[in-house]
């Protein structure tokens, strides 16, 4: 079973939340971030992505960043920008977008957890990136930012999240500058904190990454490295947890990641078309945009028309939980046997565009003459998400799409 406890959150006062809350690390560049926070010291990029307070062009990984990390963490918590909690606590981060909301409850995972499979995963990781973030939270000695997880829903939870959302007021609520609201409760009610505890402990069997593996794989090995350095080691040490939002599976939306590709392979529109067809029924549906509206269809725009392509049957496999999702039988049926675009992490030839960029942005890529082609696929559902991480299995790159982002700045959690 799932061990999610509660623990002394480190949080910003409620007249600067706005101002320090930011995206997370791994959603924008340098560039984007120095833009971000231009103006505002109190950003907490000024500690996620601290390369932007020096020369430009420093090397990221450079100990000059990951110290100016540390310095500007200890000078947010001299400044009052960042004030711990006296007791452990759960806290409940609500997101909302286009008139819907999703409620999580804040806690820390076990890193024993990740280690024996009750946290489970649906993507690999890069050795470099782990690194990268294992370096950021043993040095500031604190998980700065949250990572994304789901449970299977359990009516029990339900009803004390529920009971605290409409009889407390939220201690930060404010729509961020894309236009999400973020509401956030600190669960004050001992009974509430030591039975939500409990709840996890005996009804979740166990927890999903939903976004983040990176961050959490790298706080889950801080955590493994602490205990074998600690010979006093007894396992109730902080740096056994780190922190994480948790979102029953029913209140999360995973929305469409899409692809652009530079070239046809050396093919015509019309070839390629032919070609497509051994694999798809096609219609054209002129310069009318199409987003698909089902399973194992498909949205192609090349040369100011849009497609529709349907997946024949054989293409896929409905009883697979990876054979059956819409970006493997692209990658199997377009980009790797048309296209010649084997490896999707390495290959310069094609990119991803989140759907929250809206169909129109595949048509600007392809207009702009920058690409040639765009699909547009059905986004996977949690069920699908849930089976493959069930199963052992792991997606290919760059499926799922969640949003909003969560904030970062809202809750830290730091590892004495």
């Amino acid at each position: 079973m799932a061990i999610v406890k509660p623990f002394r959150g480190l949080r910003p006062p409620v007249e600067i939340v706005k101002d320090l809350a930011c995206l997370p690390y791994d959603v924008m560049n340098s560039e984007e971030a120095a833009e971000k926070a231009n103006g505002n010291p109190k950003s907490l990029l000024h500690i996620t992505k601290s390369e932007i307070d020096c020369p430009v062009g420093t090397d990221v990984h450079s100990e000059m960043v990951y110290k100016k990390a540390v310095d500007n963490f200890k000078m947010f918590r001299e400044k009052g920008w960042l004030l711990q909690d006296e007791e452990p606590r759960f806290y409940i981060y609500a997101q909302t977008m286009n008139g819907r909301t999703q409620y999580g409850i804040v806690g820390c995972a076990a890193c024993d957890d990740y280690a024996n499979g009750i946290i489970k995963k649906h993507e690999l990781t890069r050795p470099d990136k782990e690194d990268d973030r294992m370096i950021h939270i043993n040095i500031n000695n604190a998980n700065i930012e949250p990572v994304f997880f789901s449970y299977k829903a359990v009516a029990e939870i339900d009803l004390i999240v529920d009971s605290i959302v409409k009889n407390e007021k939220p201690i930060y609520d404010f729509v961020a500058e894309d236009g999400f609201g973020h509401h956030f409760w600190i669960v004050n009610n001992n009974a509430d904190n030591k039975k939500i505890e409990e709840l996890f402990a005996t009804k979740v069997d166990c927890t999903y990454v939903a976004d983040g593996h990176h961050r959490t794989a790298a706080a889950a090995r801080v955590g493994l490295e602490r205990q074998q350095k600690n010979q006093s080691h007894s396992g109730s040490e902080e740096y056994n947890f780190f922190m994480a939002v948790h979102f029953p599976d029913n209140q999360l939306q995973i929305i469409d990641y899409n692809r652009v590709v530079k070239d046809l392979n050396g093919m015509t529109e019309k070839q390629f078309l032919m070609k497509l067809d051994q694999s798809f029924e096609i219609e054209c549906q002129g310069p009318n945009a199409y987003q698909p509206k089902t399973l194992h269809e498909f949205g192609l725009y090349m040369k100011g028309e849009w497609f529709k392509l349907t997946a024949r049957e054989g293409t896929y496999n409905d009883q697979d939980p990876i054979a059956v999702l819409d970006v493997t039988i692209l990658s199997n049926e377009v980009l790797d046997k048309l296209l010649d675009i084997k490896d999707l992490r390495t290959s310069t030839r094609i990119d991803f565009i989140g759907g929250i960029r809206g169909i129109n942005e595949l048509k600007k890529r392809v207009d702009s003459g920058e690409m040639a082609a765009a699909f547009a696929l059905y986004p996977v559902s949690m069920k699908q998400l849930i089976d493959i991480a069930d199963s052992g299995n792991i997606m290919p790159p760059k499926t799922t799409w969640f949003e909003p982002k969560l904030r970062s700045g809202l809750v830290i959690h730091t590892l004495d």
